[in-house]
């Protein structure tokens, strides 16, 4: 009886270890065969690549969203994983592709994928002379405007991806847009606070295209650039003070501490006026509010879509109090403007954060760069 009794135990301990160990063996098996894509600055997306199949994770499609959206990109010849029906499964390669915001234009163009650009909501405002050429020769097809989509040209199409974004969650296009079996993914570069964080963005762009060494290469070479411009500044000891943005209607919206103007600000050493605070969206102030801190500042950089001073005077005559207002240190990033008005800086700026920052950095410490040329900003005159 006891013989028995301690079989039985040696067995129950057997089997238990060798749980505990196929359980191990499992978890390694996963942990080799997914592997999760390191992401320096950008916080609202992230990839694992599985053995067969990439997981895209974004948890920041909007401001202060509490949603999470999973996209399975399945390779053509591979078997679709086991996912949740809320998973959006998109098949590989891509071949046609619609895209909602301006943004993704330049990241096409760098991976080199633009041509299987399609079709784009109110196309006037894309500024880039090569994706010009193609809409000038009926190549891209404009889509009226992303709140009311042709969505019979959309079908004519058929792309297979459409690359959006959301500013709150709410957009029926969108909807509409799935429920013809077309995927939809949503970028939310422009909600990272760091500059470097937002052009990280061309990673997302290059998964859904099997581009992620191009990607790479391509946001090494601007992260290179642009840490090698803030380490160049650091030397710098005197600092401008600066202050920014402008009215509208009859609020003046001035960028808040932790945002990413706030952040080209810091790193390009200026003594920006409301750094302290804690907001990484606008801050909303008034006419007084403004003229009382900053009446004496140096600079006045990202002054709005301002081409002269004069048209500043016309819009709010309080612009005229201002000490760089009257010693011409006004700029504003409108040096580069599209045939049809739109401006390159809001197209590949968040790219280009590297030239973002070399322009602030010309404007403050103009003895640094010689012979530098400004892309984005220009003087007011």
């Amino acid at each position: 009886m006891r013989l028995i009794t301690l079989l039985v135990i040696v067995s129950f301990f057997t089997i238990i270890t060798s749980c505990k160990k196929e359980k191990a063996s499992n978890e390694l098996s996963v942990a080799i065969s997914s592997e999760k894509d390191v992401l320096k600055y950008a916080k609202g997306f992230s990839i694992v690549n599985h053995k067969n199949y990439k997981e895209i994770i974004v948890t920041s499609p909007w401001p202060k969203s509490e949603d999470t959206y999973h996209y399975i990109l399945v390779d053509e010849g591979q078997t679709v994983p086991e996912h949740k029906e809320s998973d959006i499964i998109i098949k590989l390669p891509i071949n046609k592709i619609v895209v909602m915001s301006t943004t993704n234009i330049p990241a096409l163009e760098y991976l080199g994928i633009d041509d299987q650009l399609v079709g784009f909501p109110n196309t006037r405002f894309i500024s880039s002379e090569k994706t010009r050429q193609r809409i000038d020769n009926g190549e891209i097809k404009d889509l009226n405007n992303d709140l009311d989509i042709n969505m019979e040209l959309l079908l004519d199409l058929q792309p297979e991806l459409v690359i959006g974004f959301s500013v709150n969650g709410n957009d029926k296009k969108l909807d509409q847009i799935e429920k013809f079996g077309i995927p939809v993914v949503l970028d939310g570069a422009w909600t990272e606070e760091h500059p470097l964080g937002r052009a990280e963005w061309i990673k997302f762009i290059g998964a859904f295209f099997n581009k992620e060494k191009e990607a790479d290469s391509i946001f090494n070479s601007i992260e290179t650039n642009y840490l090698e411009a803030k380490e160049m500044v650091l030397k710098v000891e005197q600092k401008p003070t600066v202050f920014s943005g402008s009215m509208i209607k009859d609020v003046w919206y001035v960028p808040g501490g932790k945002s990413f103007v706030a952040k080209f600000l810091e790193d390009a050493n200026t003594n920006y006026l409301w750094k302290d605070s804690d907001a990484n969206g606008s801050l909303q102030l008034n006419f007084e509010n403004v003229l009382e801190k900053a009446q004496n500042a140096d600079l006045w950089i990202s002054a709005g879509l301002f081409e002269d001073k004069e048209q500043m005077q016309n819009q709010h005559k309080g612009y005229t109090y201002f000490n760089a207002y009257k010693t011409n240190n006004i700029y504003s990033y409108t040096n580069k403007i599209g045939p049809n008005g739109g401006l390159l800086y809001y197209e590949l700026g968040p790219l280009r954060p590297d030239i973002v920052l070399k322009d602030i950095i010309d404007i403050a410490h103009p003895e640094l760069l010689v012979d530098y040329e400004n892309f984005f900003f220009k003087c007011l005159e």
